[in-house]
Order: structure tokens, then sequence, then C-alpha cells
């Protein structure tokens, strides 16, 4: 296992670094570039965005004839954001500095908010840590004795009503489960029992201990259940299914053949087996919902988390941020995929990954 684990993370540093190369050399030819930005609002034009006609080379050239948005201004001004930005070096220059001060993780400071991109991602932290692992968390709560009593119970009443649930429940978008969770319970046309938006109180440093987590579970009720809808329904799913496959299996048979009560037949034997592709995505599936958290679910419940940070780098062509979030998580999430690995094996011994790399 030792000899896969150290191959495994090898490979990390190949991956990483094609990663990073696709994104960057994306960048060199996407319209509306950080300075064709500043120029957009020195002349009072909104964003680069609008003065982007045609052929826009993507604010990377290191002419002024290059930047649409930048037109009426003095050469010597572009010069000079083009030195500030690093442009005036070549483009594989910039990206072997850039790799270079990662190594270190020295992610540098965001161009339009004056912060250092770690700081700027640690002050977003909480709301993403929120959505993610509380989400997560109910999820697995829910759907796993959910789908047990459904694969117990399959084809019955209760397995037909609560499919028809669990469908219509995947099938809702969650920015607009969202909605009308706020229509119902924050004093949309209903009750008016949650925070409309926000992740804490203005008093919120004036609480107490045991007030400040009243405070923080009453506003992250509604935007955790918005986020959890998705997840829920599709774990609950795999779980019964794969209770179905090990109960229909000949050892589930034997065992009740013995005389085994079926309690200890269900969860002391198909238990196990049956958990083994669902308690080992618990990695990946905690990665994808802290990262993936959707904008929508931001922008509705007014959080400022990881999600809205990405969208507005991305919209104002924030190249530190864009990079530097993009390195963290993609290295975040090739380590997940090596402790996803090692969940299995710590539900299951049996399986060995270096006899079947071998």
């Amino acid at each position: 296992m030792g000899a896969y684990i150290l191959r495994r993370l090898l490979l990390i540093v190949p991956t990483l670094i094609g990663i990073m190369v696709v994104n960057f050399t994306l960048t060199q030819f996407v319209p509306g570039g950080p300075i064709e930005q500043i120029a957009a609002q020195v002349q009072g034009s909104g964003d680069a965005f609008s003065n982007i006609s045609g052929g826009g080379s993507g604010g990377d050239t290191g002419v002024v004839e290059g930047y649409e948005g930048a037109r009426g201004l003095p050469p010597e001004f572009i010069a000079q954001l083009e030195r500030e930005f690093g442009f005036d070096k070549p483009p594989l220059q910039r990206f072997l500095s850039m790799m270079g001060n990662y190594l270190t993780f020295d992610f540098g400071t965001s161009w339009f908010r004056s912060i250092s991109v770690i700081d700027l991602v640690v002050e977003k932290m909480p709301v993403s840590i929120t959505l993610g692992l509380w989400s997560t968390l109910l999820a697995y709560l829910i759907s796993i004795p959910l789908g047990i009593r459904k694969a117990t119970r399959d084809g019955t009443r209760f397995d037909t009503w609560t499919s028809a649930v669990i469908i219509m429940a995947y099938a809702i978008p969650a920015f607009l489960f969202a909605v009308l969770l706020m229509v119902l319970f924050a004093g949309g046309s209903y009750w008016q029992i949650f925070p409309l938006r926000g992740l804490t109180s203005d008093n919120f440093a004036d609480l107490s201990l045991w007030g400040k987590i009243k405070d923080y579970a009453w506003h992250a009720t509604l935007p955790v259940i918005a986020s959890t809808i998705s997840s829920f329904a599709t774990l609950t799913l795999l779980t019964k299914n794969s209770f179905l496959d090990e109960i229909n299996k000949q050892y589930v048979m034997t065992a009740r053949a013995k005389g085994l009560a079926e309690g200890r037949v269900l969860y002391g034997h198909v238990f196990r087996n049956a958990m083994l592709i669902v308690i080992a995505g618990f990695p990946a599936m905690f990665l994808g919902v802290f990262f993936g958290a959707s904008i929508l679910i931001e922008t509705i419940f007014s959080l400022d988390g990881l999600g809205r940070l990405g969208f507005e780098a991305a919209v104002q062509r924030d190249y530190p941020v864009i990079f530097g979030t993009l390195y963290v998580f993609g290295l975040m999430s090739l380590v997940v995929g090596i402790l996803s690995d090692l969940m299995y094996v710590f539900v299951d011994p049996r399986i060995d990954f270096e006899s079947r790399a071998g």
C-alpha cells in the first residue's frame, strides 16, 4: 500500500502542472483582461466587456492597440499597467515565475481587492465550511437510514412514495428550492421563521457562546437545506441500490438459513459491504459541496463565500485569485482522491490497490 500511495503522490505533480498549464493558456485568449478592466473604469465605461469588439486579444498582448477597451488612453499609462501586472514579460516566464511562487504557497495579492489571496480565501472560508460540512453530514444522516429502509421494504408503498419524493427533490434545481424556502420560511408570503440573509446577526460578537451557536444555526438552516437537496436524493438511491445488491447475494441467504436475526444479518453482514462505496465517497462528496457551492445559493441568501469569490474573480480577470484558488483546490482534489482510496481500504481491508497496480 505504501508504494501505491507514493506513486499517487508523485502523480500529483504532473497532474497539477497540467491543470495550471491548460487554464493559464486559456486566459491568454480570453477577451476583457485586467488591463482592459482598469482602462474601462478609468474611462467611466463600466467594464471591459462593453468595449470589446470583434477580435480583442485578451489583454496580454503587450501593445496598446491590442487592448480594445483602452483606446484613447496614453501609451505610457498602458505600459505602466503592464509592468505592474507583469504583462511586459513573455507568457512562459510569467507562468514559471507563478509556479515557482506557488511551490512555497505564495499566491500574491488580489489585483482588485488589495488583500493577499490567502487572506481573501480565509475570509470567505466560513461560508464554504458551513455549506460543505453541514450539507454533507445532513445528507449522510438522512440518506443512509432512508436508503436502508427503502431497500428492506423494496416494492412496498413506503418505497414508492419516498421514491417519488426523492425524484422530485432531485429534479428541483437547488437555487429554485432556495427561493421556495425563502418564500415559505423567511418572510416571503407565509412565515418569518428564519433570517433572510447573512450567516450571522449584526450583534453576533456581543452574544454568549450558546447565543452564537444558536444564531449561527438559525442563519445556516435554509442555505444548508437548499445545498443538501440534490446530494440527498443521489445518496439515498445509491444506498438503496447498494443494499439491494448485497441482500440478494448468497452469503445473506446462508446467514438467514442459519437462523440469524434479521437485524444481525442486515447490520452485521450486509452493512459493511453495502456501505463501502457510500462511506468511501465521503471525502469526495464533501469536497464537491465545499468548493462547488452554488453561486446562486450564496447570492440568494447574501452569503459571501468561495462561490461568489470565484465568480467575481473570473469577471474581473483577477488572475492571482483565479490561479491561486485553482492551485489550492486542484491540489486538495488530488489529495482527496488518495484519501478516498484509503477509505476504501479502511472500510474493507480485503481491497488491495497495491496488487492491482502491479
